[in-house]
């Protein structure tokens, strides 16, 4: 979805003239890429789980997954793993977290959060919610954010954020934030939620909602830029908060909170679609839309939130950034530093996954599944 906000009322036309006609595609079967990079058979994190987006009404998100013990790559897991379940993951898969024994998948278009075991990725139940989107955890409980509406409905009501049980799997409360929220972080006993207002180019939203994980309610909102998106805490207890912009006029910034005044603390003045924080540093990647050109600019930087500083280093520095034709997802491997990151290519077709290493350099890439998009890692 992302930048694609706008065009939404074109696709949902374009699908319900269509959806008379198209058949539901037979699911894609699993792929295995042996010895892809050396294994590690005593690694602590065993594992990475891919989610893949897929295209809005397509039916084809799946999962894909990196092996560490075994240095093996396999493509669409899911189908092989669940046969039973006839139409596959779902449509557009929009977030994956890893809590416990249980995967989470959050299914956007399927109104779904699907829960697996997370050894296996076997199916144990799903979780039904409205245009869910992303999910994260604390102390025994899943929280989902969705924009509680119907896809690009522009009188779509405030979104919502849902208390789940992890070990009941059932909805147990639930809190009204802003208008379409996007990703969450947890600071103390704070739930921080990113709202967007994405249906409502001429409205967007602005600020984060501040939750009281207590008693699940909204206490206050922080005043932010438009269109907020990606929401990241660092371990010195400030928020690093993404705005995408109106693709025209205003454009991206990343944006940092203190959380202890409520306060917006510092503004960077670039582009961000994405980004993670490991230990000190954060690592991003720009992939800006402007609706006026028509054309995607890319970029990628990496800060230091300790400091508060940009750097001058990249994260990709042997030239294979130039093959990246639209980055989509990124996580850093908590012990080796390894940075990895998606590109979507056209939308289309599949996309890749690129493994670089603490220095910049390509180790490794695989083809995944279309628009790989979340990661989550899993710990032996």
């Amino acid at each position: 979805m992302k930048f694609k906000i706008q065009l939404l009322s074109i696709l949902i036309v374009a699908a319900i003239g269509l959806g008379s006609c198209r058949k539901d595609p037979v699911p894609t079967p699993e792929k295995v890429v042996k010895a892809l990079f050396p294994g590690e058979p005593s690694a602590s994190i065993k594992g990475l789980y891919l989610v893949n987006e897929g295209n809005m009404f397509m039916n084809k998100t799946s999962i894909d997954y990196v092996d560490f013990t075994t240095g093996s790559f396999r493509n669409n897991i899911y189908n092989q793993i669940n046969p039973e379940v006839t139409k596959g993951l779902g449509d557009v898969g929009n977030d994956v977290g890893v809590y416990g024994s249980k995967l989470y998948v959050v299914v956007n278009g399927s109104n779904k959060v699907e829960v697996m075991n997370v050894k296996t990725g076997k199916r144990i139940q799903q979780i039904d919610l409205l245009n869910c989107r992303y999910i994260t955890f604390s102390n025994g409980k899943a929280y989902a954010s969705a924009y509680f509406g119907r896809i690009g409905d522009p009188n779509a009501p405030n979104g919502i954020v849902a208390e789940i049980d992890t070990a009941t799997l059932k909805e147990t409360r639930r809190v009204e934030v802003g208008r379409q929220p996007e990703e969450m972080a947890i600071v103390g006993n704070n739930l921080y939620v990113a709202n967007s207002g994405g249906y409502t180019p001429s409205n967007y939203e602005h600020t984060v909602s501040v939750v009281n994980l207590t008693t699940l309610k909204e206490t206050s909102k922080i005043e932010i830029g438009i269109n907020l998106h990606r929401l990241k805490a660092d371990r010195y207890g400030d928020l690093y908060v993404t705005s995408r912009g109106d693709y025209l006029d205003i454009p991206s910034r990343l944006y940092v909170i203190n959380t202890q005044t409520a306060q917006i603390k510092k503004v960077f003045d670039i582009a961000a679609g994405n980004l993670v924080i490991d230990g000190d540093l954060a690592y991003i990647y720009s992939s800006e839309f402007s609706s006026t050109t028509g054309k995607i600019t890319v970029g990628y930087s990496m800060l230091n939130v300790k400091d508060e500083t940009l750097l001058s280093r990249k994260f990709i520095t042997d030239g294979t950034d130039k093959e990246i034709k639209v980055p989509y997802g990124i996580a850093v491997h908590p012990i080796t530093k390894d940075v990895f990151v998606t590109d979507a290519t056209d939308y289309v077709t599949p996309g890749r996954l690129y493994c670089f290493d603490a220095s910049g350099k390509k180790r490794w890439s695989a083809e995944t599944g279309d628009i790989p998009a979340q990661f989550a890692f899993v710990y032996k």
